[in-house]
């Protein structure tokens, strides 16, 4: 059995903004299931949402600040969750990231450095929790400080630094590394200097003794200019402690046969009822319900990234296209504007919901045809993993975790029915619109399209299969 402590600045159910949450709300539960101690360590915000059972432990002090440490468990597991009570970082509305209007923290980095040192105490048992951990997993920049820390501690635990998303790498003025009061020996080109700015994800790639990702082609992916982002030299020079571990998902969440957000549960074996959560989904965000259009569907953050202006870009030929589409997200105001511009001069076309809705993002998934993730990078994506599941056909880039989930449905695995999605290669409009054109034209093939369906419903995307990989990974440092 191995000790495990589990950092991240996002875990679900307890606070989300995107799929860091979902992977600290199920990695940890899938190695409790397979006999490890693991504790989850994640700052008190003010957002939090409260379980009933929180208690103080005890209190730690790091450059002159106190942070009381509070217990609770993840809810629906004996998960112990450890929160990081420093009021004056975490005690402020807004989410993990930004203030209420949106903004950045002004204070980000003190409020990730101090969440850092504070996991370096309890790592050190120096937080009178009398528990001290094998391996210290640390998850995105927001704990990169945590493998640099422990290089200069004498017998500290082994860490295990995972990058869930390369473009995000806390960078911040030269001068911030003194405000912080971190330790000069670690300020040098192959410690957190970054082009002479501080880079807290290079703490974690730079002293980490084993990096992980989120996908075997990301893995490759981020080794490359396009995808590492100046730092694919490091991680090109650290290949050996590097690898790619696809992300379970949680199946007890996802799963159309129980899950209650949903109009009609079903299965592979009455997907029939499917269109029962059609019909609902079409009449709940204004359209002509229709059973016989395909409907298409897109939850995402409004970035980039996530290959919005592609989208966009197709959304012309699409209202004329027999099609209907539903999207959920937020981000980016100007991208927000042009969709709702959309939405109401095609009414009968287009439903677009800003922000993030829970219950909707289940009925999405169950209710449309077909699921757009056209992204210019996904490290390994949740949402085409959640499509499968639910008999959706994903359309995806093939990129990352994209890449390495979805089997494209080409004459091949057609015929030998392994096809679960549709996938397009090159970053364009026009191979997205190819794509959506052809999944229209197997969408008419019934026949075709139930194989498709229930070859995606079959796949195994259990965490205990990731969980094992990391336990490999902790047992081998």
């Amino acid at each position: 059995m191995k000790k495990i402590l589990f950092a991240s600045s996002e875990v679900h159910p307890l606070i989300k903004t995107g799929g860091l949450a979902d992977v600290a709300g199920s990695l940890p539960r899938a190695l409790a299931e397979l006999g490890q101690d693991i504790r989850i360590v994640l700052p008190n915000y003010q957002s939090l949402k409260k379980t009933e059972d929180v208690r103080f432990i005890s209190t730690v002090t790091v450059n002159h600040i106190d942070s009381n440490i509070l217990e609770t468990q993840l809810p629906g597991s004996n998960v112990i969750v450890w929160l990081v009570d420093c009021p004056a970082l975490f005690n402020t509305p807004g989410n993990p990231y930004v203030d209420e209007s949106g903004n950045p923290w002004d204070n980000i980095a003190d409020r990730f450095s101090l969440f850092c040192r504070v996991i370096v105490e309890i790592a050190m048992d120096r937080g009178h929790l009398n528990w001290r951990p094998d391996v210290v997993h640390c998850n995105d920049w927001q704990t990169g400080l945590v493998p640099a820390l422990l290089s200069l501690e004498s017998n500290a635990p082994s860490s295990l630094f995972t990058i869930h998303n390369m473009a995000y790498q806390g960078m911040f003025p030269a001068t911030t590394f003194n405000n912080l009061n971190l330790p000069l020996q670690l300020w040098h080109h192959d410690g957190l200097e970054f082009h002479e700015m501080l880079s807290f994800i290079k703490g974690g790639l730079s002293y980490a003794n084993r990096i992980t990702t989120v996908s075997p082609t990301y893995a490759l992916e981020i080794q490359t200019p396009e995808f590492g982002y100046g730092l694919e030299g490091l991680l090109g020079h650290k290949h050996k402690v590097l690898s790619g571990i696809i992300n379970g998902m949680d199946l007890d969440q996802w799963n159309p046969e129980t899950d209650t957000a949903i109009s009609e549960p079903y299965s592979f074996k009455t997907l029939a009822n499917k269109m029962i959560n059609k019909t609902s989904l079409q009449a709940r965000s204004s359209l002509p319900v229709n059973k016989s259009v395909p409907l298409f569907g897109l939850i995402s953050r409004l970035v980039e990234q996530k290959g919005i202006d592609l989208l966009i870009d197709c959304l012309t030929e699409m209202v004329d296209m027999p099609l209907q589409l539903v999207l959920l997200g937020s981000g980016d105001k100007s991208v927000e504007r042009k969709l709702l511009d959309f939405a109401r001069l095609y009414p009968k076309k287009v439903s677009v919901t800003i922000g993030y809705d829970e219950a909707l993002a289940h009925q999405i998934e169950a209710g449309v045809d077909a699921f757009l993730m056209p992204s210019r990078f996904e490290p390994c994506g949740l949402n085409q993993m959640y499509s499968q599941r639910y008999g959706t056909i994903p359309i995806v880039r093939e990129t990352g975790g994209l890449a390495d989930t979805i089997e494209d449905a080409l004459p091949k695995s057609l015929s030998n029915n392994t096809a679960t999605g549709v996938s397009f290669k090159e970053v364009s409009s026009g191979a997205l619109l190819e794509a959506i054109k052809r999944t229209m034209l197997l969408y008419h093939d019934k026949k075709t399209w139930k194989k498709i369906q229930i070859a995606a419903m079959e796949k195994d995307f259990s965490w205990q299969n990731s969980a094992k990989q990391y336990l490999a990974l902790y047992q081998e440092i």
